[in-house]
């Protein structure tokens, strides 16, 4: 499951690293040169707006630390940085320059790196059931990391910090790979639903080829994957989406959308991508037999995806009450803490 652009993770420091720092103006240029200057930075000037400076790897942490603090936010986000080992940049350093912004992000979430590399990272699974018999239908895939201690760290943290320094695409593609291969691993026998988020997508015939070779691989059966779509309310380029689910569906895969009803833009993909499976967002889901409101937007979303053909699960369940007043009102599938919570997938849990 490789794919060179996704998983590509250069180094930036070295024992010995030059940092090749070019400024959005001559204002920030002077502002960082005279910071520099003031403690003690032997920074040097290679062009009209850019700063050469040769530090010890134990002198890194400080200096990029302290820059964020000195460069605003708009300023850092306008600069360029590249590394090297001492000589100018040449024409392969070029993939590595990244926005100052993305760049001391990255520094700070080294940790991400390591986990990846170190593959301190595992998929935990939660059942879906069947509304109308209570049987396991699926599992979705949840994607976990752990830090040094071996504790596992909160998922939305790591995906935010992962989109703030770059690294969505390569974490995305880990949380895929281990979502098929620890499925195929116990031997998985219901549905799997796997979450990516479509920003993360370069290019669907060539990103995401990789994760169906690596399905078809170890022996999963395409019409057993449901490719969920995550953050779909934050999508701005719907012709990019169609062209995912398009690829996805010609593979043979089924593909969900992820958190319907969170907005007006949730509903509005909903009718125009017409997904195999809608998941009802969990803030509806919760108190919904007591909250006349919910129950009349949840009402509307069933209705329209019944017209259209489309599966539903509702997500979230921690109750018997909210579980029998969705099943009373249409919703095909069932899932959340009431039924089970996430957790790693064994042999036995994987064949009921």
């Amino acid at each position: 499951m490789d794919c060179p652009d996704c998983e590509r993770i250069d180094d930036q420091i070295f024992p010995k690293t030059t940092f090749w720092m070019s400024l959005p103006s001559k204002d920030s240029f002077s502002k960082l040169a005279v910071w520099l200057g003031s403690n003690g930075y032997e920074g040097e000037q290679f062009n009209s707006q850019g700063i050469r400076l040769t530090l010890s790897e134990s002198r890194v942490e400080a200096f990029i630390t302290a820059l964020y603090g000195e460069i605003n936010g708009q300023e850092l986000a306008q600069s360029r940085i590249v590394t090297t080992e001492g000589a100018p940049p040449g024409p392969t350093d070029l993939r590595r320059v990244m926005m100052g912004d993305v760049f001391v992000n990255r520094f700070m979430a080294r940790w991400i790196v390591d986990a990846i590399r170190d593959q301190s990272y595992e998929s935990w699974y939660q059942p879906i059931v069947a509304a109308d018999s209570g049987e396991v239908y699926a599992h979705e895939a949840l994607f976990r990391m752990r830090d040094k201690t071996g504790q596992v760290i909160n998922p939305g943290q790591v995906f935010k910090r992962a989109e703030q320094a770059g690294l969505l695409f390569t974490l995305d593609l880990t949380a895929r790979k281990a979502a098929v291969e620890g499925a195929a691993r116990a031997g998985l026998e219901t549905k799997l639903f796997i979450n990516f988020n479509p920003s993360s997508i370069y290019d669907p015939s060539y990103c995401l080829r990789t994760t169906a070779s690596a399905i078809e691989e170890l022996g999963l059966k395409p019409e057993n994957i449901v490719f969920e779509l995550t953050e779909t309310h934050q999508a701005r380029d719907k012709a990019h989406l169609k062209g995912i689910l398009a690829f996805y569906r010609a593979s043979g895969f089924g593909v969900a959308l992820d958190d319907i009803g969170s907005g007006y833009s949730g509903l509005s993909l909903l009718h125009e991508m017409k997904p195999d499976i809608a998941k009802i967002d969990m803030d509806l889901v919760r108190g919904i037999h007591r909250d006349a409101s919910k129950q009349t937007i949840v009402d509307s979303i069933l209705r329209i995806a019944q017209k259209n053909g489309i599966c539903s699960v509702a997500e979230g369940i921690e109750t018997a009450e909210e579980a029998e007043w969705l099943k009373t009102a249409g919703a095909d599938y069932l899932q959340g803490y009431y039924f089970g919570k996430p957790q790693p997938l064994s042999v036995a849990e994987a064949a009921e």
